[in-house]
C-alpha cells in the first residue's frame, strides 16, 4: 500500500498554518505543522514572498502529492477579503511551480468532514484532529489545526469517490 503525502493551508496574511499529513490506506499520521508568522511591521508585499518562500521550504522538505487549501469566505470587508485572496494565490502559485494538484475546500466543507458538522467550534474541530492523527494534544496553534483539517479532509475525500464528488474542488 503506497503512501501519499498531503499538504493542508490555511492561508492568511498574517498567520498562514501548514499541516503535513502522511495517507496510508485509511490511516493518517501529522509529519509537521505549526504557521508561517511574517512580521505584522512587514510590507504586504513583503509578507506575500515570506509565505512563498516559506511553503518552497516544506514542499522541498516533504515533496507532498497534493495540497488542500481553505478556500476563502466571502468576508464583509473587501480589502481582507482581497488580502486572504492573494496569500491564497501565493500558495497555490508554489504549488503549480512544484507541479502538485490543489483541491479548495471552505471552512464549512472541512467542519463537516471532520466533526460531521459544519458548525463546530474551533475547539472542537481540534479535537476531532488529535484523534484522527492520534495526537497526545490538541494541535496549536489553531491556524495549524485548520491546516491538518484541511489536509485531513481532502484525505477523507480522496477515500471516498461520492464525497470527493460533493467537496473536493480542484483548484
Amino acid at each position: 500500500m503506497s503512501e501519499k503525502i498531503i499538504l493542508g493551508i490555511d492561508p492568511g496574511t498574517q498567520v498562514t498554518g501548514y499541516g503535513i499529513i502522511v495517507c496510508k490506506g485509511n490511516s493518517f499520521h501529522a509529519l509537521d505543522y505549526g504557521c508561517i508568522r511574517p512580521p505584522r511591521n512587514a510590507l504586504l508585499s513583503d509578507r506575500y514572498f515570506i509565505i512563498f518562500e516559506s511553503l518552497a521550504e516544506l514542499f522541498k522538505t516533504y515533496t507532498p502529492a497534493e495540497v488542500a487549501i481553505e478556500t476563502p469566505i466571502i468576508a464583509k470587508n473587501a480589502q481582507s477579503a482581497l488580502k486572504l485572496g492573494c496569500a491564497q494565490g501565493v500558495a497555490i502559485i508554489q504549488a503549480k511551480k512544484h507541479k502538485v494538484q490543489i483541491f479548495g475546500y471552505s471552512p464549512t466543507q472541512i467542519k463537516c468532514a471532520i466533526t460531521g458538522t459544519g458548525k463546530a467550534s474551533k475547539t472542537q474541530l481540534q479535537g476531532a484532529v488529535a484523534r484522527f492523527l492520534h495526537l497526545a494534544k490538541l494541535p496549536q496553534p489553531q491556524d495549524a489545526s485548520d491546516a491538518l483539517a484541511c489536509a485531513l479532509c481532502h484525505a477523507h475525500s480522496s477515500l471516498s469517490l461520492l464525497f470527493s464528488k460533493l467537496v473536493s474542488r480542484e483548484i
